[in-house]
């Protein structure tokens, strides 16, 4: 199974809750790591004309099945996605933002991989913000005099992700390797809890938190 190669990422996320079973099953299908099921034969186009694909990317992505089944997958989840993201947060203008990265993707040195990349985590942000998964546990931890964070986390994503809201922000995490406990990290923040502890590292700014009962 593919990892999701997760790039530190601060977004606004509403509320997780609970997903109809079919649109459970679109999900977990379009974040599938499975290997594409073309055939050598058979050609799988993107969402997107090829005929006016412009730059490295979206040429890349025309003769990449993995890449353009990809595509059809992000284009299908963006569609159950908006209907639940409220127009204040802008989901098309974000979408379009989204492209523009991926298509920037040409001045990496692993044009491929960064590719890929985008379209896993784009792909994880929208089931959450779209409410099309819902959190297999959550917790919340008290950090004294600076309130408490709560964590919202999915188990359906490998590697296990996270939304924490903290300091009137939500921030999507991933989990990654640590010595002991669970880790997260997203752009400018981490969690780190062991046993019930959790230190927070949010900005420049580190904290103490326990586990609510």
């Amino acid at each position: 199974m593919k990892s999701y190669f997760v790039f530190g990422c601060l977004i606004l996320l509403s509320a997780c809750q609970s997903a109809t079973p079919d649109k459970q099953v679109l999900a977990a299908q379009a974040v599938s790591s499975a290997e594409p099921a073309n055939t050598e034969s058979e050609i799988i186009s993107p969402s997107f004309d090829c005929n006016q694909a412009q730059g490295q990317v979206e040429t890349l992505i025309c003769n990449d099945a993995e890449l353009a089944e990809l595509d059809q997958k992000m284009a299908q989840v963006y569609q159950m996605a908006v209907v639940n993201i409220p127009e204040s947060e802008q989901p098309k203008a974000v979408q379009r933002g989204w492209i523009k990265g991926r298509n920037d993707c040409w001045k990496a040195q692993d044009v491929r991989e960064c590719t890929l990349a985008n379209y896993q985590i784009r792909l994880v942000e929208l089931l959450i913000q779209g409410k099309l998964v819902q959190a297999t546990n959550k917790a919340t931890f008290d950090c004294g005099t600076h309130a408490s964070i709560s964590g919202a986390f999915y188990t359906q994503f490998d590697p296990v992700m996270a939304v924490f809201t903290f300091a009137n922000q939500q921030m999507l995490a991933t989990n990654v390797r640590s010595g002991s406990g669970a880790k997260y990290q997203g752009r400018n923040f981490e969690f780190w809890e062991h046993q019930g502890e959790a230190s927070v590292e949010y900005l420049s700014d580190r904290y103490q938190c326990k586990l609510q009962q």
